[in-house]
């Protein structure tokens, strides 16, 4: 509920927080967390755009580059993933965590 509230409320990083529970409370390797993370985050979107597109609050002129980008950016990432394993997922999943944590405060304490 605490995740589904976040994600409704702020969005980016919900897929990390589902990475973190998937691995230490279902036991998932990172590879598996994340997909499963992934299928999540998709339905959790889905579900949001069909509620935005109910209520006219959608900017059409973004979709179609985003939706593009997101597939790529998808398709790259499932290969690299498929290709290096669990540990290559373990390592990126961390730093990308650790530079967002660092970005987050630099940008509440340092600027």
């Amino acid at each position: 509920m605490l995740i589904g509230f976040y994600d409704g409320f702020f969005g980016p990083g919900t897929g990390s927080f589902l990475v973190f529970l998937f691995v230490r409370l279902l036991g998932y390797d990172f590879l598996s967390a994340s997909a499963a993370a992934k299928l999540v985050n998709t339905a959790t979107n889905v579900s949001a755009l069909a509620l935005f597109i109910a209520k006219g609050h959608i900017w059409w002129h973004f979709v179609l580059v985003m939706a593009v980008a997101n597939v790529l950016g998808s398709l790259l990432g499932t290969r690299l993933a498929l290709k290096h394993g669990t540990g290559f997922v373990r390592t990126v999943f961390l730093l990308v965590v650790s530079a967002l944590i660092l970005k987050t405060g630099w940008d509440a304490f340092l600027r």
